[in-house]
């Protein structure tokens, strides 16, 4: 790094090039840069020339700004960097965010303001503590503690990163997002200042272009964060089976503990989140997963209070690990209808594949250990559910100090010093799922603090004359606080107050509008009611959300769309078509009802009812339903996803069905380019779409090209699967019989 000096009497001199270790304190420059030609430039330093230019008064504003705060030595990106030199401007690129983070203190010059702040190049987010502002006068408009406001509202960076939040709490799309706005002088400077707050380096390419630059920068965070061979377990991040509030007040300490255990370098890291019932264990580990959801290839969740219920767990995995990947190895092979220990196996066979390192498994509700002392036979084993390949993170949530599995965080009560609702946290003892009922309580009921006090307190008499057996007092603080709440709802909707109740048989399961209106509610004449209209039921459950007792889950959760789709699946397995095609309509209809047409399960159901039509040989509805589900899938995951490409390939074989070969080879060579760039040139899936052109070209009479794709389908199976597998035998025979054929009509 290389320094500007203030001399004694007047005027400034450029450092050597410093080493590291004996750079000084320094201040730092960031302004908005005028033409070039007005910029003092590294070699007019050298040559004692630039002072002439208006970029001069910039320097001269700076060296005299670190003067008055003792100090020497300062930074200007225009005139400390020698761009002439490739190897010096790489440096300088992929190492200014770190300049600008250690710098002891940054004046930002706005050369085009006169009162109040406008967007610069500062990249604020790394900049030091004491960042100061100044207009083209000179004169300090404000620092960034009293600019925040306009700081948030120009850059869109939220306050929080700007109070010194580290950068790992924000999501790196988020990251992205705050330099979106932002205008360079390159194009590809946008990507390339970018690599600091997104923690990676690249070397910088100018003249690729802005589009290729973000490209790369996408994939170089995706290798340095997922790890290698990515595309090959990389799992869309899914709130399925989560519960999380959208902003966890308190835990800040916490999630930085959590991090700094849990980042790595693939090898496995584990953190174990011990504490009492309702502190807020499971709300914690989601708020990390969602925070942190880039730094993995998959985040999965696993309900672990007894053993069906985490083998339940690994089927749902199972199922969404071969959405994403049909051809995984262990799970493709494995029969997710059949033994969930063998699902078990399967998907910890996965976890364990040695190029699979960046995954996150969350095993939620681990109350119930197999450890010494507990003699309970019901008590489930962790290490049976672990993968034995010491790799990928783990989150263990837990009431039992006896598990010590990792890193172990202690998540205890939290505290307030609100002196307005002192006297009610310190009753509530700090107890999160109580203040966060209480809360829901006070915001619907528009009562002062003191009446919900008095509200407490009469419940907590009353639980004493009831004698329910609830031995701790975290237990009769939290029955308190639900009792004021149901009361209310009792007055309020005396059918929301009913569902409450019979909610309490199902634990903290879900329930749905579908499950209760199919049941048979004879003898229950107020469910009857409850489930006459779906309105009702919104209405019903819209009192208890309210109040913080139950939680509007997404779409991904059980539904009888879902059922349905798997009870058309089963009819269309066995060649049931008829039955098949009445169950598929039904479930969408539900589905496009309960979802909208656009989401990817209401997808997943029209493009399994275009294979049906297919296979019944209805062409034109099957058309019709392969491109409203690739419309969908390009909307929702983009033209390159997986799932949009298996539709391209599915289309790709009506159309050569149907007799339109120039429609098919279009559809069959986008899905292998697709392929090729998802999973690389000699994955299974990319061999299989190879194979189809193969296939294609043969009936096209394109013998030449039917010839180069088989010998490639040829030598990529062989590699994937072995040298005399049924499958690359009969490609084998395919292009025997291709070539006899040639040579027969050539004869």
């Amino acid at each position: 790094m290389r320094l500007l000096k203030s001399l004694t009497g007047q005027g400034f001199e450029l450092t050597k090039d410093l080493d590291e270790d004996d750079i000084p304190q320094y201040a730092i420059l960031s302004h908005t840069w005028g033409a070039a030609e007005e910029e003092v430039a590294y070699a007019d330093i050298i040559d004692g020339t630039g002072k002439q230019k208006n970029g001069y008064k910039k320097l001269a504003f700076c060296a005299e700004r670190a003067r008055r705060d003792g100090q020497t030595y300062f930074w200007v990106d225009t005139c400390c960097i020698d761009k002439s030199n490739s190897v010096e401007l790489n440096t300088a690129i992929t190492s200014m965010y770190q300049w600008y983070a250690k710098a002891t203190k940054c004046y930002v010059y706005l050369s085009d303001v006169s009162s109040t702040p406008s967007q610069t190049d500062c990249d604020y987010s790394a900049t030091p503590h004491a960042v100061e502002f100044y207009d083209k006068a000179g004169e300090k408009i404000g620092d960034k503690m009293t600019l925040e406001r306009h700081i948030c509202d120009v850059t869109g960076i939220p306050a929080a990163a700007l109070r010194d939040r580290p950068l790992s709490s924000f999501s790196i799309e988020e990251r992205i997002l705050w330099q979106m706005s932002r205008q360079t002088k390159k194009p590809e400077d946008e990507a390339y200042s970018l690599m600091g707050i997104c923690g990676v380096s690249m070397v910088p390419i100018y003249g690729e272009g802005r589009v290729k630059a973000m490209a790369r920068l996408r994939r170089v965070v995706v290798d340095e964060f997922q790890g290698p061979r990515r595309c090959d377990f990389s799992i869309p991040f899914s709130g399925m089976g989560m519960r999380g509030v959208e902003n966890l007040i308190g835990r800040e300490a916490e999630l930085e503990h959590m991090h700094a255990a849990l980042v790595g370098d693939g090898t496995r890291r584990a953190v174990t989140l011990n504490g009492l019932g309702g502190i807020g264990k499971t709300q914690l580990a989601v708020a990390y997963a969602k925070r942190q959801k880039d730094s993995y290839s998959a985040v999965f969740w696993l309900n672990i209070r007894d053993e069906a219920s985490v083998k339940q767990s690994f089927a749902k995995i199972a199922e969404r690990i071969l959405r994403y990947h049909p051809s995984a190895s262990h799970v493709s092979d494995t029969d997710l209808t059949g033994s969930l220990d063998e699902i078990v196996d399967a998907v910890l066979a996965w976890l364990g594949d040695s190029d699979n390192r960046r995954w996150l498994a969350i095993y939620d509700n681990y109350d119930n250990p197999r450890v010494p002392g507990n003699n309970d036979p019901d008590a489930v084993d962790i290490h049976r559910f672990l993968p034995d390949a010491y790799q990928g993170s783990v989150i263990i949530t837990t009431r039992s100090s006896q598990v010590k599995h990792g890193q172990k965080i202690s998540v205890r009560k939290l505290k307030s010093t609100q002196d307005s609702v002192d006297i009610l946290v310190r009753r509530l003892d700090g107890l999160p799922l109580a203040l966060a009922t209480t809360g829901s309580y006070l915001e619907q009921a528009s009562v002062s603090v003191a009446i919900y006090l008095r509200l407490y307190e009469s419940s907590w008499a009353q639980l004493h004359q009831d004698d329910l057996g609830l031995e701790t007092y975290e237990d009769r603080t939290l029955y308190s606080t639900w009792r004021v709440s149901f009361e209310r709802i009792q007055e309020q909707n005396e059918l929301s107050a009913k569902l409450l109740v019979l909610w309490c048989y199902f634990g903290n399961q879900d329930l749905w509008y579908e499950l209760l209106h199919d049941g048979q509610a004879e003898h229950l004449p107020w469910l009857r009611d409850l489930t006459d209209s779906l309105p009702v039921f919104i209405k019903t459950m819209r009192i208890l959300c309210n109040y913080g007792l139950a939680e509007k889950v997404d779409s991904t959760q059980p539904e009888i769309g879902e059922w349905l789709h798997d009870i058309a699946d089963l009819f269309s397995d066995q060649n049931k078509m008829r039955e098949a095609e009445e169950v598929y309509l039904r479930a969408l209809r539900g589905k496009e009802e309960a979802r909208g047409p656009k989401h990817t399960s209401t997808l997943n159901t029209v493009n399994n009812l275009a294979i049906l039509y297919k296979n019944q040989g209805k062409m034109q509805e099957a058309e019709e339903m392969y491109l409203r589900a690739l419309r969908g899938y390009e909307e929702a995951w983009g033209p390159k996803h997986t799932s949009t490409l298996d539709t391209v390939n599915n289309l790709a074989v009506l159309y050569k069905n149907q007799g339109k070969m120039q429609e098919a080879e279009e559809m069959y060579l986008r899905a292998l380019r697709g392929y090729e760039e998802a999973w690389g040139p000699k994955h299974t899936s990319t061999l299989d779409t190879v194979n189809n052109l193969a296939i294609l070209y043969k009936n096209q009479g394109k013998m030449q090209e039917a010839e180069e794709m088989y010998l490639r389908a040829i030598d990529g199976f062989c590699v994937a699967e072995g040298n005399h597998e049924p499958r690359v035998e009969h490609l084998r025979e395919q292009l025997s019989a291709l070539k006899f054929d040639d040579q027969r009509k050539a004869g």
